[in-house]
């Protein structure tokens, strides 16, 4: 019971102290917690809305995904005959069978050909209104769409894109374009997460997605009363055969939810390791905080010990100041966390992913994740101060203002750093010279924890030198005040070691993460200009697929030299070595893409493989199945005959662009493939005449604006810059991400010069009495800050550097050969971090300067 009253106290009679450590822990729970939540909920509003559309058997045809997708290569959506409708109504326990039609791989514009796609990701989907629409969905106003000029549209697209009752609407699929006037706005009756719908009468929707009436690319079936789900399912089964996917109303929701459950994973994954980070970086701050605090106090525990307390009770009270730290902060957090998922709905509402907070979901588990780990964190990372309180002499406490420092520790921590980051360097160094990335990974993990410790480790002695240097660098030309700064984060190298990690692993994982993305835009603009031979490449911006319509007007564009077509599908191989590989890609293009695109060949002429019955393998792929030049690999397409081809070429493993691709001509896939199943193009490559690059540039743009929105030409440069832009935006995102790490990491810095100031009171107060001026005062403690920081800084930026260009090493056996170092944000980085130390003194400064000398003079 003393430990517990001696632990309050002290808790609350330093509660200033703690705050800092007290918002670290906060914040890295409330983002954990904040993470659980927003997951959960987006996961309860998926399911509401998968489990409310379904109806309770769903039939569709064979080739459709499970999720009802569109999956075929010829840009239109798998469908059955309307004749199996009358089939389905005449099984066992059917009381209802309606047929629909539906699509995803439509692209809808508005009356100034803007696009109405959601610029979440989410799909548009243009379908006919149905007896299942009309139960999930409430029309708000006008009517559903009843002739071939109608549309209704879903209440959030109408009201983000302005669209009321007789807006002009166009819906653009591979038949063309049909357009029609909005009759009617309909809402969910559950959460929309962000989709677009349009939907359209029966008749018009099959005429407007297919091309023809008479067909369905599904049938909703409702149970009669007392029959389940799954017998229904068998009845319809036994009906139709097994030439139809048949799926019971949890089987479709379990099947939407799992295709969204791998984004949401990964979302919620990688959310959780940067909290992990900001955690790590948290448990630097709190052992600064228990270590200085155990300093300061060593009078007090030295009486503690004088009149018969024991090492363990000591302890004790340490860890209990933790703990009710660990508890105070993890409850705040908690809190915090659910204040944290809310406003990530509100961001993802801005995106265009619509997330209700009606769906708001707090599962038990959330707060007790939160307060174990919260907990757990601080009280092991306030185990060491606590032991080394527990260490301290009676005698040797009530004769030092300070815990005596353990040189033989320091020796020992000083061989155990120098250790882990030589065996940090050479997992590096084996990683940058492996053969196969998939062993170089493993390594280059080893070395990046064995260095990032090792660095931890051994950041006394690093201190000790480097922040030698920076203080001749940049705090001699400050004077006296300047080498007092640096006097004083040299005083306590632990201390100053321990500030600078925090800091140093936030801009370690920045500098390798802008090393590897500025590589990666490098290296593939450097095989944009060594293999592109082609001056222009139009593709479309969302799932669809290029119309023969769009192929003949660029083919018309007379500025044009040549354009070459290319179509990807799948075929069923048997390779001379007896093997069936199913589902295979491979690539079918004009002969003139052997020029567009210059890929290197390790036997025969690539173009050779566009010659009639003939293809081309990759280097890989022939050495895994004994593939030679002359050798017949018998392809079964889909949709389509088998052939015998002749390997008239084998291509380089190691490109960027296209790897792995195989090859065969567009009139060898014709001779297979039925003409209405063969696969339209993915994208087209145009060339332009000699010098009317330019023109054809805008001819292209101009007609495509005007009949085929959907399809973006890109030159080389636009190309290369909208790669430039995913990969930005990607880090851009990382970058916000670790701002969290950077944040407590600061905390930190705000919290060592705090504690740091209380305990040079007296020294403070004697050197204003002999007269250093309250702002020399202030700019001495904002120096110490800077140089603080970037000690942390260079630990971080060229840890972080040497982790990219390895990485970079295990991407060249990819083809991403080119290293580029992205100077100017490591520049950008180390510059902004000597404003954080700026930033992170004001307050300590400010309290400093306020000081009363006398009193201060006084402190004992």
């Amino acid at each position: 019971m003393t430990v517990l009253k001696t632990s309050m106290r002290n808790f609350f009679a330093h509660k200033g102290r703690m705050a800092l450590s007290a918002v670290a822990v906060l914040l890295s729970v409330a983002f954990v917690c904040g993470t659980l939540v927003f997951t959960d909920t987006m996961n309860t509003t998926f399911d509401k809305l998968f489990q409310a559309t379904s109806s309770d058997v769903t039939v569709s045809a064979k080739g459709s995904s499970d999720t009802g997708q569109t999956t075929s290569s010829t840009g239109k959506p798998p469908v059955m005959p309307a004749s199996v409708v009358g089939e389905i109504r005449g099984a066992r326990g059917v009381e209802k069978a309606e047929g629909t039609v539906f699509s995803t791989s439509v692209t809808v514009i508005d009356a100034k050909k803007d696009k109405l796609s959601p610029s979440s990701g989410a799909p548009t989907i243009v379908g006919s209104w149905n007896g299942n629409d009309a139960r999930t969905m409430k029309i708000t106003s006008g009517t559903a769409p009843k002739g071939p000029d109608q549309v209704m549209v879903d209440e959030d697209t109408a009201a983000k894109h302005h669209l009321k009752i007789g807006s002009d609407i166009g819906m653009i699929s591979v038949v063309g374009t049909h357009h029609a006037r909005v009759s009617g706005i309909a809402a969910f009756k559950v959460t929309n997460p962000g989709a677009a719908i349009f939907y359209l009468d029966t008749k018009t929707a099959q005429q407007t997605l297919v091309g023809r009436t008479g067909v369905y690319t599904n049938v909703n079936v409702t149970a009669a009363k007392g029959v389940t789900n799954d017998q229904l399912k068998k009845n319809v089964t036994a009906t139709l055969g097994h030439g139809y996917k048949v799926q019971t109303a949890k089987e479709v929701a379990n099947a939407n939810q799992k295709s969204v459950e791998s984004f949401l994973n990964v979302m919620k994954y990688a959310m959780l390791g940067f909290a992990g980070i900001a955690f790590l970086v948290g448990i630097f701050l709190i052992i600064n905080t228990f270590s200085m605090l155990v300093a300061q106090r060593t009078r007090e525990i030295g009486l503690m010990r004088a009149i018969g307390s024991s090492r363990k009770q000591v302890n004790r009270s340490v860890l209990v100041e933790a703990l009710l730290l660990g508890v105070l902060g993890s409850v705040l957090g908690v809190g915090a966390g659910v204040g944290i998922a809310v406003g990530l709905m509100k961001l993802m509402g801005q995106m265009g992913m619509n997330l209700s907070t009606d769906d708001l979901t707090v599962a038990w588990t959330t707060p007790v994740v939160g307060l174990l780990l919260g907990v757990v964190v601080t009280v092991l990372a306030a185990y060491l101060p606590a032991r080394r309180a527990g260490k301290v002499s009676p005698m040797a406490a009530l004769r030092d203002a300070g815990a005596p420092a353990d040189a033989k520790a320091g020796v020992v921590r000083a061989v155990i750093g120098l250790l882990l980051t030589g065996a940090g360097g050479f997992s590096l160094y084996v990683a940058a010279t492996a053969d196969k990335a998939k062993t170089g990974s493993g390594w280059l993990g080893l070395g990046v924890v064995a260095t990032l410790i090792g660095f931890v480790v051994i950041g006394p002695l690093l201190a000790a030198g480097l922040v030698r240097i920076l203080g001749a660098v940049i705090l001699r030309i400050f004077g006296p005040v300047g080498r007092m700064a640096e006097r004083n984060a040299l005083r306590n190298p632990r201390r100053t070691g321990a500030t600078g990690a925090a800091l140093m692993i936030g801009l370690a994982l920045v500098a390798c993460l802008s090393v590897v993305g500025s590589s990666m835009v490098a290296s593939a603009t450097d095989q944009l200009d060594k293999t592109v031979g082609t001056d222009f490449i139009v593709q479309p911006d969302n799932q669809q697929l290029i119309t023969p319509q769009a192929v003949k007007l660029i083919r018309n564009t007379p500025e044009l030299a040549r354009v070459t077509e290319y179509r990807p599908t799948q075929a069923d191989f048997t390779t001379p070595d007896g093997r069936t590989l199913k589902d295979t890609d491979i690539t079918a293009a004009d002969p003139t893409y052997a020029t567009d695109l210059r890929k290197k060949t390790v036997a025969g002429n690539l173009k050779d493989a566009y010659l009639p019955d003939s293809m081309s393998v990759h280097e890989k792929f022939a050495k895994a199945h004994g593939i030679h030049l002359g050798s017949k690999i018998t392809i079964a397409f889909k949709d389509g005959s088998t052939a015998h081809l002749t390997v008239r070429a084998i291509t380089s493993s190691d490109d960027v662009i296209d790897q792995g691709a195989m090859y065969t001509s567009i009139a060898t896939l014709a001779r297979y493939v039925p003409a209405d199943r063969m696969p339209l193009d993915q994208m087209l490559f145009a060339t332009a005449r000699d010098g009317q690059q330019a023109a054809a540039y805008k001819a292209m743009k101009s007609a495509l604006h005007d009949d085929f929105p959907q399809l973006t030409v890109r030159d080389q440069t636009d190309y290369k810059k909208a790669l430039k832009d995913q990969i930005g935006q990607l880090l851009n995102m990382i970058y916000g991400l670790l701002a969290l790490a950077i944040i407590v990491a600061v905390l930190g810095v705000v919290n060592t010069l705090a504690l740091s100031v209380v305990e040079r009171t007296r020294e403070i107060g004697l050197m204003r009495a002999i007269g250093l001026s309250r702002r020399q005062l202030r700019r001495m403690i904002r120096l110490e800050s800077v140089v603080i920081a970037l000690f942390g800084a260079l630990l971080g930026l060229g840890l972080g550097m040497g982790w990219g260009a390895t990485a970079q090493k295990l991407l060249a056996l990819q083809g991403l050969k080119v290293l580029d170092i992205p100077w100017p944000t490591i520049i950008t980085v180390f510059v902004a971090s000597a404003f954080v130390g700026l930033f992170a003194a004001l307050v300590p400064a400010f309290r400093a300067g306020r000081m009363n000398v006398l009193n201060a003079i006084a402190t004992d």
